[in-house]
Formats: structure tokens, sequence, C-alpha cells
């Protein structure tokens, strides 16, 4: 038996009257979902534990298998893992956003934050900005490092994990209130803006139309991780197929393969049929039992609050990996199980991400049930079928 678990990120979301009173997931066109929803057992998860944020890192943990309650010391931290970054138990790290901010002529705080991804700006461009940063904010108690896209991390040598707000969390919003209360960072930010509002690279993104990246955003404050090997846990040899560092460092962290897909960008425009023939190859080529496949796409369109481009990720979703993906296992005639599902909401009314349980869909080629129903939130609700316990769902996956 192979496992597969497909991973929409922020892909549940609310009724939206423009696509009459439907969520995204339910709007779209998902002729794979539909088919298999029919032969699946379908129900919600509740995957964000009680009285924690509901992050993409608390999330996904859930679904892995690992109580965040017990296993989550920051989202950086995870991040740093997978892009190799030496931490030592005093070190702190943080994630760093390269992100847009308004250029008028006011103060610093009284600018506003406008893109938390930069018009999700590639990792080649970033990788130049954050060395002119480095340049002059980087010493012996600060380092950043180059992650993917926007995405990169600072370490704080001899740290502390202080309060800092996701840049997701308040688009649109005047920043004074959200800056760092401490000082160091909060000047680092500063500067930051100073060093890349005239770059040229930004300039010449303005020229076409694109966000410029002009300023450092600092959040998700964490120690180093320690995480139970996934092998260990649950018996079976585990690789993630994602483009976002803090799935691989989720990765990383336990003991899991990971694979570098090239044009994975966590983008609307990935790589997808990379990513499905990646998944496909450990599991029927190189001994994996299980693969974890990861897609951001859903979750940046969320916050985006782009209503067709969220529909359109689902979409793709359906088109381009899950049935890709039942195509080649059934090909291949191995028996497999799939479980599909977000992670947590991101709804366009909100921009960022919600507590609110998720819908999920566990497909089992050997065990073909026989129902009515579609794949989405509503109808997932309907079932009557509740996971209480997030990091409890991936047991009903892997149980023979």
């Amino acid at each position: 038996m192979k496992y597969v678990v497909v991973l929409g990120d922020g892909m549940a979301d609310e009724p939206i009257e423009a696509l009459g009173g439907k969520t995204p997931l339910a709007y779209a066109n998902t002729p794979v979902m539909d088919k298999l929803s029919k032969l699946s057992e379908i129900g919600m998860v509740h995957t964000i534990p009680d009285g924690m944020k509901p992050g993409s890192d608390t999330a996904n943990l859930s679904v892995m298998g690992y109580d965040p309650k017990k296993y989550y010391s920051g989202r950086s931290p995870l991040e740093a893992l997978s892009i190799g970054v030496p931490m030592k138990d005093t070190d702190v790290a943080i994630r760093c956003n390269i992100v847009t901010i308004s250029e008028e002529d006011v103060p610093f705080e009284e600018k506003t934050i406008i893109d938390h991804s930069s018009s999700e700006i590639s990792t080649e461009d970033c990788a130049v900005l954050l060395q002119e940063v480095m340049k002059e904010l980087a010493n012996e108690t600060y380092q950043f490092y180059v992650g993917t896209s926007y995405r990169h991390c600072l370490i704080w040598d001899k740290g502390s994990v202080v309060e800092l707000t996701p840049p997701h969390d308040v688009l649109g919003q005047v920043i004074g209130q959200h800056l760092p209360q401490d000082e160091a960072l909060r000047e680092m930010m500063r500067k930051s803006y100073d060093i890349l509002v005239n770059h040229p690279i930004n300039i010449e993104r303005k020229k076409q139309g694109l966000n410029p990246a002009n300023c450092c955003w600092f959040w998700g404050a964490g120690t180093k991780p320690m995480l139970d090997s996934f092998e260990e846990k649950t018996g079976k040899k585990g690789m993630m197929v994602s483009a976002v560092d803090l799935l691989k460092g989720i990765a990383v962290g336990a003991g899991m393969g990971t694979v570098e897909v090239e044009g994975a960008n966590g983008g609307l425009h990935t790589n997808y049929a990379g990513k499905v023939d990646a998944a496909a190859k450990a599991l029927l080529e190189e001994d994996y039992d299980f693969v974890y496949i990861h897609v951001e796409a859903p979750d940046e369109m969320g916050h985006q609050g782009s209503m067709e481009r969220k529909v359109q990720a689902i979409e793709y979703l359906d088109e381009k990996v899950i049935g890709p993906m039942v195509e080649k296992l059934e090909q291949a005639g191995v028996d497999f199980r799939m479980l599909v599902l977000p992670d947590h909401p991101t709804p366009i009314r909100v921009r960022t991400h919600t507590s609110e349980n998720v819908p999920y869909m566990l497909y089992d080629s050997t065990a073909k049930q026989e129902n009515a129903w579609n794949y989405n939130e509503a109808e997932a609700l309907k079932s009557g079928h509740l996971e209480p316990v997030g990091h409890k769902l991936i047991e009903k996956l892997l149980e023979a």
C-alpha cells in the first residue's frame, strides 16, 4: 500500500455571494475530486489546536501527525532547517519577508503594507536585494540567509522569541502599530527600506507594473525545533514535495526525504507536472511508502484577495496534481490511499488564515465507497464525520 497526502494550502474558504453563495472549492470545476468523492470518505478536521494561531506551520504539523502543542517551536526555525542554516540552541530564527510598502513621502511608521510577497518576486531577484541588505545590516549578532522567492531567514544570536506580526495579517494597514517592539529589529526594518527603495531591480519592477520588494518584514520567531522521526513514528518512509521552505523544513526535522523540483515556486503557475513526477518516482521507483504533495497556490491567492485566481488554483490542483497522480498510481497497478485537504482556511474576505475546521477526502483504491456527495466544506460538514484532534487524522490514512 502506498500513501499520498495532497495538501491544498489555504484552500478552504467561506461562501461568497459572487460565486452564488458557494465557496471557491464548491464553485471550482473539479471533475477528478467530484469523481473520487463518490468513492471516498469525506469529513471535517480541526487542524489548529485551541489557543494556537492558525499558521501553515501549526496546521501542517497537525496534518503530518505531530501535535503542535508538543512540537511547535516557531515557524522560522523550521524554514531554517530546510535551507541548511546551522542553528545553535541559543539562536532565534526569524522569517524575513521582502515585502512591498507604500512609498509616499511620510514617516516610515505611517506607510502602508501593500503586498507580503512583492508580486511573488523570483528567488534570483530577491537574493540580489537581500545581499544589499546584508552588506549594511548583517553582523555577529544578526545573520541573513537566502530562502525562496520573498521568504528568507534572519538568525539572531542569543536572541529572544519576541512577538512579531505576520505581514499577511495586516495587508492594507498602516505599519506603525505592527512594527517590532524590539528596537534593533524595528531599526533594521526601517534601514532596509532606505537600502531597497531605489534599487535598480525595484525601479525596473515598477516600470513593469510589479510591486517593488522594498522592505524587510520580520515575523515568526522561534528556537531550534526537535521533531521525532516520521518513519519511527509511523513505520512509513516519507517524502516531501513542496516549493515552500517551511514544509521542507518540517520534513528535514522529521527525517523525511525532500526533493528540489525545477520551476516549483509556490505560485499559481508552479511546475505542477514536475511535482507529480517527483512524487510518483519516490513511490514507484525509490521505495518510499508515503508522499506529501504540498501546493501553496490557493493560500497565496487567498492572501491576494483574488476570488478568480483562488478558484483557478483549486482547478489546477484537481487537473494538474490529483488527476495525474491517481492516473500514475493506477497505471502502475499499486494499491494506494490518498488524503486530500487544506491545512487551514484562507478566506478571500479576510485575506489571512482562520482557525475553522477544514474538509478532508480520504480515498482507498482497495475499498471504494458508494456516496452521492462532492468534496467541499458544506457537504463534508453534512457527512457527520469529524476528527476533532487534527494530528490524529493521519492515523486514519495509514491504518491498514
